[in-house]
């Protein structure tokens, strides 16, 4: 099962793409739909953490709305709807089985109609690797669509889909982040002694190395072995290090940014 997923600058254009799946043959349950804001229902409650909680994620508090969403002029996901407060992130409406799920939340859509092994089939599908990018864009105030393709066909369908409701995809999305950090990130290496032409692919690999869940506020020695299994012997070298380090100062400097 091929996980794909848009990044949209408004939320219509996300609704749009969300009925445009559906009218593909795309399955609602194979759908998951996250914007920013709350919804109107008040929040009643914490949603409870469970084991498959990501690390770094913290408790997130909300209340299961409950019933179909309707976006895109009837286009239902059929699932429950969750209002959440995202560590890092601030208050994100996440819709359909899975939506909540992607986010490392799957306990908050308690009203959905499938069960916990669907839910973790499709989520285990996402990269985590990439969870930063969503939240990038959410804390943007952009929306995102994921959606499970089960073979090529749907793949192309999925694909066309949101390309033409005008959706930024990950790869591009993944650009667009560091080259909005390149500059700043460049000008610190430099004023340690480096050389970040020749250190840049590494030090960018152990900088989003750092921005993956279950490391986040991990030390680069509490994760050393780890890294050095994951990414073989780029993880051991000092530009990786550094710039894993400076990953995990980034993401503390955003958790401080929306408490304040």
């Amino acid at each position: 099962m091929e996980t794909i997923a848009g990044i949209f600058d408004s939320r219509s254009d996300a609704e749009r793409a969300v009925y445009g799946l559906r009218s593909a043959g795309i399955a609602t349950d194979r759908i998951a739909f996250l914007t920013p804001g709350t919804s109107d229902e008040k929040v009643e409650s914490a949603v409870p953490t469970t084991d498959t909680e990501q690390p770094g994620m913290g408790k997130a508090m909300g209340g299961a709305v409950g019933g179909a969403m309707g976006v895109a002029g009837g286009a239902s996901l059929g699932a429950a709807a969750a209002s959440l407060l995202v560590p890092g992130v601030g208050p994100v409406l996440a819709a359909g089985i899975i939506g909540a799920a992607i986010l490392g939340l799957g306990g908050a859509a308690t009203g959905a109609v499938a069960g916990a092994a669907m839910e973790n089939e499709l989520a285990t599908g996402l990269s985590r690797d990439e969870l930063y990018l969503y939240e990038d864009a959410l804390r943007q105030g952009r929306s995102i669509v994921v959606a499970y393709a089960e073979d090529e066909n749907a793949e192309e369908r999925v694909h066309n889909v949101l390309a033409q409701a005008g959706a930024e995809s990950i790869d591009a999305a993944r650009e667009s982040w560091w080259l909005g950090l390149r500059d700043a990130e460049e000008e610190h290496y430099q004023t340690q002694g480096g050389d970040f032409q020749h250190a840049e692919v590494s030090y960018r690999r152990g900088f989003e190395a750092a921005l993956n869940p279950k490391r986040r506020g991990k030390s680069y020695e509490e994760t050393a072995s780890e890294l050095k299994e994951a990414y073989r012997e780029s993880g051991t070298d000092d530009a990786f290090r550094r710039g894993y380090e400076r990953g995990q100062h980034y993401q503390k400097a955003i958790k401080e940014s929306i408490k304040s």
